[in-house]
């Protein structure tokens, strides 16, 4: 085993500690991160609107069927069944470092001190990304690419800035995001244009740099196709094996209902996770959600500049699920999770990707204006029956007890 492994497990071990005895939300007994405390952590993503309400307009979330940009009412719902916390938007480029030599940290502080305050730990998302990077970031003052030296140079100080701003107070960081081609090939960014494929150690280095203790994560979509697994396990494990201070690889986990044919999809993710946790470290999912929408196009992934053109045929459920479809997304998460459960010592964490249906991405993705049903809650916020019933793989109710005559 892995230096690095067998400091994940030990932080692991010690953190659920710490949690076991400084926090125990209200209703922990029904409670998703409370239930499998003793298998992963359980995270979602938070957005800026959840930890302050915007009520000036000015900053308005274009998420269809979005109920108000006053969220903070769903604070208590994420305190109670999820222990880690992860920044949404607040901390990517083009929001906290807009131009150079200049950091806005606002919403950013918002979000880590409320989540602290509620003794949550903290994912920073994300440090390099080739997408909502900010425009000046690759590109001099006469807009030509600039030098390599002076891209390191910048990503050494966007990096160092940010993470050191943060140290002591965000537990772990995306450090690089969606670098490769569902190929396995490497992702032919700005970044990789300029550095090659140094860009991704380099940004690890820094990051290690600036807070030896935070965890360092690799995160990529489409992780359940063999092609992008093993080509970004490929280039990661000579890394690791060298001492690059990689804490886990994480798989997003953007999933299609209707491509999940006999348990495909679920089954392509047990290879992954086998295939990742061979490299030393371990895995964890980032970006959880299950759109329940039609896929004709054979669409897959997260590529966010991937759309198509609205069809009312391909929005079925602008009134709400259907009970045959309720019941096969019930079954999914259930057979997922009864998948992950016996590799549970190698995977940290399960991390849901925006609160609520009315919240999610996955309404506008790929096709704008769909009313999609992908979260574990519903558009206020009320658990969905599913948690129930995946609490009760691992925590069966007790019978009563019939008392004696």
């Amino acid at each position: 085993m892995s230096k690095n492994n067998n400091m994940t497990r030990l932080f692991k071990a010690f953190a659920s500690l710490f949690l076991a005895l400084s926090f125990s939300p209200a209703g922990a007994q029904n409670s998703l991160w409370e239930a499998y405390r003793d298998y992963w952590y359980t995270g979602v993503s938070v957005n800026q609107w959840q930890v302050e309400a915007d009520l000036s307009g000015v900053n308005e979330h274009d998420v269809t069927g979005q109920v108000s940009n006053d969220q903070t009412a769903d604070w208590p719902v994420i305190a109670k069944h999820f222990n880690w916390v992860v920044a949404e938007n607040c901390m990517k480029c083009e929001v906290i470092h807009p131009k150079e030599g200049v950091y806005d940290f606002t919403l950013a502080d918002q979000f880590v001190n409320k989540a602290k305050a509620a003794g949550m730990k903290v994912q920073g998302h994300c440090l390099i990304w080739h997408s909502q990077c900010a425009p000046w970031f690759h590109f001099d003052k006469d807009g030509k690419p600039v030098s390599r030296e002076v891209l390191k140079k910048r990503m050494r100080e966007h990096i160092y800035t940010i993470v050191s701003h943060f140290r002591g107070r965000v537990d772990a960081w995306d450090v690089v995001n969606e670098a490769f081609e569902d190929d396995g090939s490497p992702r032919k960014s700005l970044f990789w244009q300029i550095l090659g494929t140094d860009y991704i150690p380099l940004a690890f280095q820094y990051a290690h740099e600036a807070d030896p203790n935070a965890l360092l994560f690799y995160n990529d979509f489409s992780m359940n196709k063999a092609t992008k697994v093993e080509g970004v396990c490929r280039f990661f494990r000579p890394l690791i094996e060298q001492g690059l201070p990689v804490t886990a690889i994480g798989m997003q986990g953007h999933m299609i209902l209707e491509d999940n044919v006999d348990n495909s999809v679920i089954r392509q993710y047990e290879h992954s996770v086998e295939t990742i946790v061979a490299t030393g470290v371990p895995t964890f999912f980032s970006e959880l959600d299950l759109s329940v929408l039609p896929n004709p196009y054979g669409f897959s992934g997260a590529n966010v500049s991937d759309k198509f053109a609205y069809r009312p045929e391909m929005d079925p459920y602008t009134k709400g699920l259907t009970k045959e479809q309720n019941a096969k997304m019930e079954q999914f998460w259930i057979d997922f999770y009864k998948m992950l459960i016996p590799h549970h010592k190698d995977i940290l964490r399960l991390n849901f990707w925006c609160l609520n249906d009315a919240n999610s991405w996955r309404n506008d993705f790929p096709i704008k204006g769909r009313t999609d049903y992908a979260t574990l809650f519903d558009r206020q916020s009320q658990a969905k029956p599913v948690i129930e019933k995946l609490i009760q793989l691992v925590k069966p109710a007790q019978a009563p007890t019939k008392k004696k005559k």
